[in-house]
């Protein structure tokens, strides 16, 4: 039975302060779910019957059966699915230096939107990137929203939040350090490499100034046609997107 102080507790892992501090997040629907267990250590699975009754063996501390009214009551989401669950969170360790000696890895540079971090991370998980690593300003990726939006990547890439400047400058001077910028050159026509770092900046503000000092190969991503009256920026996950395509298209997988 699901009793009023697990759906507290359950609630209580929308606010990072409480997430932080048990070292427990929430993931819920069927196929995210699915994609954790085994992955990360779940301590509670609440789902309905019918749920249960469709799967084997399901490696959780505890599982409790619920009603969909008793789900609905726990759940964090607007239209809850039929299953929940509680996860451990991953102590990840891993330097920059290590991960982009012979891979590409991504750093986020103060990227606020919880949606727009767990779409990064999709995008990472479909071009082979396994590491991001994200300014301590960055959105939290155990934020529901952002569990959400990963779609299941969060149980193949790994994120580590770090003071990023420290990170960049300990890399090897031979190491490429990517960033967008306006005044970059544009990327169909610049050499690019199978490792290093693609650093993508803030929504509103792009690379700070402090970060942006780190890069020593600039990209700009062009509008078409040259010249023309558009919009005045790219979402940073669709520039992600972007920018990690070009990577495999031309330098193929690390």
């Amino acid at each position: 039975m699901l009793s009023k102080n697990d759906i507290k507790n359950i609630k209580s892992l929308e606010l990072k302060k409480f997430r932080d501090e048990k070292r427990l997040f929430v993931a819920e629907g069927h196929k995210l779910v699915g994609e954790l267990l085994g992955v990360f250590k779940c301590v509670l699975l609440v789902a309905t019957d019918e749920w249960l009754a469709r799967q084997g063996r399901i490696p959780a501390d505890r599982i409790e059966a619920v009603t969909a009214d008793e789900l609905k009551r726990a759940s964090l989401l607007r239209s809850p699915q039929d299953v929940l669950a509680v996860f451990c969170m991953p102590d990840e360790r891993l330097t920059m230096k290590e991960a982009a000696a012979k891979n590409l890895v991504l750093a986020l540079d103060d990227v606020q939107d919880p949606g727009n971090l767990g779409t990064i991370m999709r995008i990472a998980d479909w071009f082979g990137i396994k590491d991001i690593f994200c300014s301590k300003g960055t959105a939290d990726i155990f934020n529901p929203k952002a569990v959400q939006a990963t779609m299941g990547a969060i149980s193949r890439v790994k994120i580590h939040y770090t003071d990023l400047v420290k990170e960049i400058t300990a890399l090897p001077a031979s190491v490429s350090v990517y960033g967008t910028f306006l005044d970059g050159e544009i990327i169909y026509d610049t050499k690019l490499s199978d490792n290093g770092v693609i650093i993508m900046g803030n929504e509103g503000n792009g690379i700070s100034k402090e970060v942006g000092r780190t890069v020593n190969r600039k990209l700009y991503i062009p509008n078409w046609p040259a010249g023309a009256a558009t919009s005045e920026s790219l979402n940073v996950a669709i520039a992600t997107a972007i920018v990690c395509s070009e990577f495999r298209r031309r330098c193929g997988s690390a």
